[in-house]
């Protein structure tokens, strides 16, 4: 007699690329938007900037003394429009990031159960979350690291050359020059999975990633100059502070050396006048400027986006540690049954 061993049943474990199946129009309109933003920040590192930086050395040549001249004003129009719209849309991307992810990613599955059924289907829930943060985690930090570089070429073409040109420390010129911009688009994945594990609805999970998102961004904003040492100017009291960088402290100094606060009267116009005697009553000597030059500038992307990482690895954490306790399986604590023996009497009336 054959014995007939049972068939295996258990189900293949899917391949990442389900995760592309399922959300193939999010993942066209992706490619989409850096395509057309990688299109725009070509033009502008080159005929864009080449024109605006030609028509601005022909405005510094032929208008210097008033007189009227001709200088292509659209060159430069258009130069500062397409580099304000493109700063724009690079900026807004993490935030794009964490509502696609708290609402479609994780939020709109968890609410109509299309989550559960993976997990029914030979997939964990813990290697479901890793598929679906790994795959979107490649994509967006491969292009946005990539937008990133060539917003950072197509500024420093035109450092110098346009006189319109945003500085280096100007706050979206400044995120969007460096990788802080691809760490808070990983930030804003992290948050959109944590607020879709959390609420499992659609709308309050996007609505949570993105001010997940904005508050990283404020308080990222707030801390970067203090994640580095600043350089300290002392300048008179007819000049003013003078910080040629990313000033983030100015105040007055007193004979002492001391640094006191800026009553805001102004600089010393001249000698006797109010804010001369006001500055005398303080003991004041002179002002102070703490700023960052741009020497600094990589020493603060790169602190700011350790800090900013930190944050997105915290919220993955969390994200797992949520799943895990949401699904794990029940422990069964009660008492095994035992069979109470018959009693003699009902064994015999059996007999």
């Amino acid at each position: 007699m054959t014995t007939l061993s049972p068939p295996d049943t258990a189900p293949a474990v899917p391949s990442p690329r389900w995760l592309l199946r399922l959300h193939r129009p999010a993942l066209y309109v992706w490619l989409g938007t850096v395509v057309v933003l990688a299109a725009g920040l070509l033009w502008l590192w080159g005929p864009l900037t080449d024109a605006s930086a030609a028509a601005w050395r022909q405005y510094r040549t032929d208008c210097g003394d008033g007189a009227t001249c001709t200088y292509d004003q659209n060159a430069i129009v258009r130069y500062k429009s397409v580099y304000n719209y493109t700063t724009l849309a690079l900026t807004a991307l993490p935030f794009v990031v964490a509502a696609w992810a708290g609402a479609a990613l994780f939020g709109r599955e968890l609410e109509q159960g299309t989550a559960h059924l993976a997990w029914t289907q030979g997939l964990s829930p813990t290697r479901w979350l890793a598929t679906k943060l790994a795959v979107p985690a490649a994509l967006v930090a491969t292009g946005t690291g990539l937008l990133v570089t060539l917003h950072r070429l197509m500024w420093a073409a035109g450092d110098g050359r346009i006189d319109t040109a945003k500085p280096w420390h100007d706050n979206l010129t400044l995120h969007t020059n460096g990788p802080t911009t691809v760490a808070f688009a990983l930030t804003g994945l992290a948050a959109g999975a944590l607020a879709g594990l959390l609420l499992r609805r659609t709308l309050p999970a996007l609505m949570l990633a993105l001010g997940a998102v904005a508050a990283v961004r404020v308080l990222a904003a707030q801390a970067l100059p203090h994640l580095w040492p600043g350089v300290t100017k002392i300048s008179g009291l007819r000049t003013g502070p003078n910080g040629a960088g990313l000033e983030f402290d100015s105040g007055l100094v007193t004979s002492d050396g001391a640094h006191i606060p800026d009553p805001g009267c102004g600089v010393v116009l001249a000698a006797h006048d109010a804010c001369d005697t006001l500055y005398a009553k303080l003991d004041a000597t002179g002002f102070y400027a703490t700023y960052h030059p741009e020497s600094h500038y990589w020493a603060l992307q790169l602190t700011t986006t350790a800090l900013v990482l930190a944050v997105a690895a915290a919220l993955t954490v969390a994200a797992f540690t949520l799943l895990r306790r949401s699904t794990a399986t029940p422990t069964n604590t009660a008492a095994p049954l035992t069979r109470t023996p018959a009693a003699p009497a009902a064994q015999e009336a059996a007999v």
